[in-house]
């Protein structure tokens, strides 16, 4: 998942945040601040359990070495896209760039604990609902496309499938250059590992539960 359109009038995102939206604002009750310090605290942990270098995890992740240095320092808010890439090449989900490592046997993912990470630029959005790393990487995710908005992305890893539950509208699925339109109450899936998008084509609202399934090896882009 690539960068997207933002919303400035919505309460910052990650996103959004990197657009100048900082203080004052939260996704939930989590603010801005508070995610990028997340974010920041477990990348330098899983960073340091592989003894990789700021130079070998920008190789695997395709993420620039000053944009990691700024991400360990919680000095930036970065795109949905570069926590994206920067999960895979560990070999986990977004979700825990997010929280601590979950216990196995339950675990509740209140509101204020499911992050806005995309804002669309006519108030659609993108929230990670939450999302497990064993037995499989998944993430559960709920996505507002307003007339209009759209979102594109380069690729995941290999093998990386995404699941689309279209709950309200029609939305447009992209994949190697092919539209197809999915409409409400039909789900789709599809190799995420390959440029794809999806997008609202139509006059109304659309609404996706999203399920991303990635696999649990580390991933280099050096080598893709």
């Amino acid at each position: 998942m690539t960068e997207g359109p933002r919303e400035p009038s919505k309460p910052p995102t990650t996103e959004a945040a990197s657009r100048g939206q900082r203080t004052g604002h939260s996704t939930g009750d989590r603010t801005v601040e508070t995610i990028a310090a997340a974010v920041a605290r477990h990348v330098r942990r899983l960073r340091s359990a592989r003894n990789w270098s700021l130079d070998e995890l920008a190789g695997r992740s395709g993420v620039s070495k000053g944009m990691v240095v700024q991400i360990e320092a919680a000095r930036t808010n970065p795109s949905v896209g570069t926590l994206s890439r920067i999960a895979e090449a560990f070999g986990v989900s977004i979700t825990d760039l997010l929280e601590a490592p979950p216990a196995p046997e339950i675990t509740v993912f209140p509101t204020d604990r499911q992050p806005v990470l995309w804002a669309g630029e006519h108030g659609g959005s993108g929230r990670l609902l939450g999302g497990v790393s064993r037995p499989g990487n998944v993430e559960l995710w709920d996505w507002i496309l307003e007339p209009g908005e759209g979102h594109t992305s380069t690729g995941h890893a290999p093998h990386t499938r995404e699941i689309l539950h279209i709950v309200s509208g029609v939305v447009t699925v992209t994949m190697d250059g092919t539209d197809h339109q999915v409409r409400r109450g039909e789900t789709v899936t599809f190799l995420a590992d390959r440029p794809h998008g999806y997008r609202n084509d139509g006059p109304d609202s659309a609404r996706i539960t999203m399920v991303v399934v990635m696999p649990l090896e580390e991933h280099d882009r050096r080598r893709s």
